[in-house]
């Protein structure tokens, strides 16, 4: 019995179709359910450590699709590496020949199938246990060796260096990185997820006889312990990570995941005086700074001009007045612009003109203000001069 298509025509059609998740409560699994609920997959079979083959019995012979997660990655017994990785695989590919059901069926390898180890040979196991399968029976059969997948929901000590390495850093607690110039290959939990799901609808990422995510990312296992380790000091800093690198990206998603309940927030430093109050919340070196201002009412704050530092307002509540004059003429024409938080626009602060903002209502002024570069004392490139 032949179930799978190619094209699978309209997405109702493809959502009702059956899978069948095994190692659904593991790190890959959980992330791959909740994007299939996301995308509107509704009859999903989780299949975990908990459960028993037999309770596959009744459903196995209507399964359009299996995701064959489950496996054994650090067992107290090496032998458990056999018994996990080939010997469930070939009690559930017994289940599927009983049944006459030849659905795809896509298994989770290792890079590690190709070496000489306990966990390698038991991953080689169940890759040619599934290429048999396919032969015997003509099942479509999708073979994924990953490198090191990281993503949330891992678990440290157990999926990943960056699982620990994330978890210890977030929880204030030391990372050990015995050998800094090794190379990792990493895939991101959301580009797998998007591979599998690929994969379910047809158009896997095949390199011969095995399937793979096209984005794999090569980096140096100290230069990952040098990010995570700035990402924590990130928020004394004020500093954002190169957002446009996508392995720093994905890494500090990954990071985020991992703070504990109660340090989810972090202080500013505000400075108040009688005017309002001015707190830095953002420094970049390539993007500039973001700072909150907040001005009493009837208070003027500015009157200063820059050669080449630039700004840009954004009054986000209370009623105000930007004032303008230009520095190098003896012209007093002054520009205004009235902003209020009940109509939101950015006002571009050019250099030259010397400028002030004023409260001229009756509640606080509050204004996010974003500048090209941040603050040097040193070279403030702020000149005092009333509009």
């Amino acid at each position: 019995m032949q179930k799978y298509m190619n094209n699978y025509g309209n997405r109702k059609a493809r959502n009702n179709m059956k899978i069948l998740i095994t190692g659904a409560k593991g790190f890959i699994g959980k992330n791959l359910v909740t994007e299939l609920r996301n995308r509107k997959y509704e009859d999903i079979i989780e299949y975990d450590t908990d459960d028993k083959i037999e309770s596959l019995e009744e459903s196995c012979k209507d399964i359009d699709f299996v995701f064959h997660l489950a496996g054994v990655n650090r067992p107290l017994d090496v032998d458990e590496f056999m018994q996990g990785n080939f010997g469930f695989t070939s009690q559930l590919l017994d289940l599927f020949k009983s049944c006459d059901n030849t659905c795809p069926v896509m298994i989770s390898s290792s890079i590690q199938a190709k070496l000489d180890n306990a966990y390698g040979i038991s991953k080689k196991a169940g890759e040619d246990l599934l290429f048999t399968y396919g032969g015997d029976t003509g099942a479509k059969v999708l073979v994924y060796r990953f490198p090191n997948v990281f993503g949330k929901w891992s678990r440290p000590n157990y999926n990943s260096a960056i699982a620990t390495f994330c978890h210890n850093t977030a929880h204030g607690m030391d990372i050990v990185v015995n050998d800094p110039s090794v190379v990792m290959s990493l895939v991101y939990i959301d580009d797998v997820v998007g591979e599998l799901i690929s994969a379910l609808e047809g158009s896997e990422n095949r390199v011969e006889e095995f399937c793979q995510v096209p984005v794999v990312h090569e980096v140096e296992l100290g230069k990952i312990a040098e990010l995570i380790r700035s990402f924590s000091t990130s928020r004394t800093e004020l500093s954002i990570p190169d957002m446009s690198d996508l392995f720093v990206s994905k890494l500090y998603s990954t990071y985020l995941s991992f703070l504990p309940k109660d340090k989810f927030s972090y202080e500013l430093n505000m400075n108040v005086d009688n005017r309002g109050s001015f707190t830095e919340f953002l420094r970049t070196e390539d993007r500039g700074q973001v700072s909150i201002n907040v001005s009493k009412p009837g208070i003027v704050k500015g009157n200063h001009w820059h050669h080449s530092k630039n700004e840009k307002f954004l009054v986000v509540s209370g009623t105000g007045v930007i004032r303008f004059r230009r520095v190098d003429t003896d012209n007093e024409e002054v520009i205004e612009y009235r902003v209020s938080g009940d109509k939101l626009e950015v006002v571009d602060i050019p250099t030259g003109y010397t400028h002030n903002i004023e409260n001229i209502g009756e509640n606080d002024l509050v204004t996010v203000m974003w500048a090209n570069e941040p603050f040097n004392k040193d070279k403030p490139d702020t000149h005092f001069l009333e509009v």
